[in-house]
């Protein structure tokens, strides 16, 4: 497996990726989110490939000069369970401390039990928050 920044030819794997995986919505346009990131911090968006060249995994990673973030942490379901997530998180953080991020902050559906439990094998723990938001653009 490697680890590399996304390139534009993996839209599409990628697009199909979140979509597998369940983390598109219908008020967020995976391809705007793609040039979104594309504008900021290109080197951050991570994709995980196959020895073939295969896409087995995604990252979004970014640091806004106070906390680390990471969204789209995606691993084809036919490739689970083989330490692609760990070793996508594991990147993350090295770019984030390589930059000075003192801590990272993620974001999960509070229904997706499978994806908490993994986190927290990570170490990663709830912080007493919530999570407010407003939307400024609408791809919908």
């Amino acid at each position: 497996m490697k680890i590399r920044p996304f390139q534009p030819a993996d839209e599409a794997g990628v697009i199909a990726l979140w979509q597998a995986c369940g983390l598109t919505r219908p008020w967020n346009d995976p391809r705007r989110d793609i040039q979104r990131k594309l504008g900021e911090q290109p080197e951050l968006f991570l994709v995980a490939t196959g020895s073939d060249g295969v896409l087995l995994g995604s990252a979004m990673v970014g640091f806004d000069g106070h906390r680390g973030w990471v969204y789209y942490l995606a691993v084809s379901p036919d490739h689970r369970r083989m330490a692609i997530g760990r070793a996508l998180m594991q990147e993350a953080e090295r770019l984030l401390i390589e930059r000075g991020c003192p801590k990272i902050n993620l974001l999960v559906r509070s229904s997706n039990a499978e994806v908490v439990a993994f986190y927290r094998k990570l170490g990663y723990t709830q912080d007493d928050v919530i999570s407010l938001g407003r939307r400024l653009i609408h791809d919908a």
